[in-house]
């Protein structure tokens, strides 16, 4: 049963989500226009579109999935419908993650300066291996969401079962074995992109940081709009990286059944979840002059009507 402090939470999961549909079907549209305009798919475009369509799909589910919960509480958990709505989630899920983390190697092969041999591989090979990257990690998603549509019901069941229904001490030490490997086996969807945006971010970070601050030694006292670039692009990312890293640990939590059902805790992580998508996609907008450029036009219309 929601208590009203966590359907203040799910009201403000719901506006954020609402936020993050607007923001990545801005940059969705604008990705699909430039890609069409030229008639080719550059690897960034390509990128972006699989990043904002996983993200628009994830937050219009996830808002779904509220709404389910909080109408159809009695019928939520029932076997086929929850098991179809955290097996979906999780597909979207890992998607948008592993979009992410190939965004930040991108962003980190193109930007980044870095001697060793595989560095250098991989920037001459970027291009070509951006389509591959993104199909194999979307296989790979989908293949690590499918144990939830297995097990995620019998497991929820067990574990939210009257003791006197599952009183045996040897069954619930089976379960929560199954549980544990339950668990390792679906987070590797989730760590295994997470270790590859950590690892590109944090390079990028330390290659941009050297780089601004040779440029603040050799500065002439006036403002250099390079060195303004490249302080802005710090802060982006850093933001990102707090963005990623915190909605992360809210999944785990939420994976892993810390709290109890329509609790205020596990409805602040739902908020949190859904903030994270939506602030990355403002950060984006922001960051990127081609994606601010349909938002002012649109502002600009609407002014002029008035």
């Amino acid at each position: 049963m929601f208590t009203l402090f966590s359907l203040f939470f799910v009201t403000i999961a719901i506006i954020e989500s609402m936020a993050g549909l607007l923001g990545n079907g801005t940059i969705l549209a604008v990705s699909s226009t430039s890609c069409i305009r030229r008639k080719i798919f550059s690897s960034y475009d390509m990128i972006m579109i699989f990043l904002s369509l996983s993200r628009f799909f994830l937050q219009s589910w996830m808002m779904l999935d509220l709404f389910v919960n909080l109408l159809c509480e009695t019928s939520y958990y029932e076997e086929n419908l929850f098991a179809i709505f955290k097996a979906v989630f999780m597909f979207l899920n890992n998607s948008s993650l592993w979009f992410a983390a190939w965004l930040s190697v991108f962003y980190c092969t193109k930007v980044a300066s870095f001697s060793q041999s595989f560095f250098i591989w991989l920037k001459q090979r970027i291009s070509s291996l951006v389509p591959w990257m993104l199909l194999t990690s979307s296989f790979f998603s989908f293949a690590t969401s499918l144990p939830f549509a297995w097990d995620v019901y019998n497991v929820h069941k067990n574990f939210t079962a009257p003791s006197s229904v599952t009183n045996s001490s040897e069954k619930r030490v089976t379960m929560k074995a199954s549980w544990f490997l339950f668990i390792l086996l679906c987070n590797a969807g989730v760590t295994l992109p997470l270790i590859v945006f950590v690892v590109s971010s944090i390079l990028l970070i330390r290659s941009l940081w050297i780089h601004t601050r040779q440029m603040q030694n050799n500065a002439t006292g006036f403002k250099d709009p390079s060195l303004v670039a490249h302080t802005d692009a710090i802060k982006s990312l850093f933001s990102f990286f707090i963005l990623y890293v915190t909605y992360f640990i809210c999944l785990i939590l939420n994976l892993c059944d810390i709290f109890s059902p329509l609790s205020v805790e596990e409805a602040i992580c739902v908020t949190v979840m859904a903030a994270c998508p939506a602030g990355h996609s403002i950060i984006l907008i922001w960051s990127n002059p081609k994606f601010r450029e349909l938002p002012a036009r649109i502002l600009h219309q609407l002014s002029c009507q008035n």
